[in-house]
């Protein structure tokens, strides 16, 4: 299995946050905001692996600042990291004032994926090979977040956590 970068994982989505988005103060609803997340988080994952993925987990969510009606978003979605069968993707929003062409970052997420196959059951993906400075530093970061959440789940013992470990041990 060939190894991709994230370049070649990426997923932009574009959309206008239009009356029915909104809630009663004019702001894009969370929900609307995940449910575009989820879409270009998915293409990504889909993009990299060449085959069926399904959401497994939104990892964090930020809701940093209010997204107005009218206003342009844009999700960029690409995959941080591939492990055995599981992917996370990295997804920033920006929102572009429709009268000003101002566009700034107001939002981010991290989702993990799954590939699988026709029958559901996961099979493994391509190794993702991190270009830039920023998405090297995702791609480190993404084997901590994996650690704690299996530990959460109950899934790793703390102690075999070796880059959690770290953060908090000299060395």
């Amino acid at each position: 299995m060939k190894s991709k970068t994230p370049k070649e994982s990426q997923a932009i989505l574009t959309e206008i946050v239009l009356p029915n988005d909104t809630n009663t103060l004019g702001n894009l609803m969370g929900g609307r905001l995940l449910h575009w997340m989820d879409i270009a988080s998915a293409i990504s994952a889909t993009r990299h692996c060449g085959r069926i993925v399904v959401t497994a987990s939104v990892n964090n969510v930020s809701f940093n600042q209010p997204i107005r009606l009218g206003e342009i978003v844009t999700l960029q979605a690409k995959v941080s990291r591939a492990f055995t069968s599981s992917m996370e993707v990295y997804i920033d929003v920006w929102v572009e004032n429709n009268m000003t062409g101002e566009k700034k970052k107001c939002n981010e997420a991290i989702y993990t994926f799954v590939a699988v196959d026709q029958l559901g059951h996961a099979i493994n993906v391509p190794s993702l090979v991190p270009e830039s400075e920023e998405e090297r530093a995702r791609y480190d970061s993404a084997l901590r977040r994996r650690q704690l959440s299996l530990i959460l789940a109950g899934k790793m013992k703390p102690s075999d956590a070796t880059e959690l470990k770290a953060l908090f041990t000299e060395g």
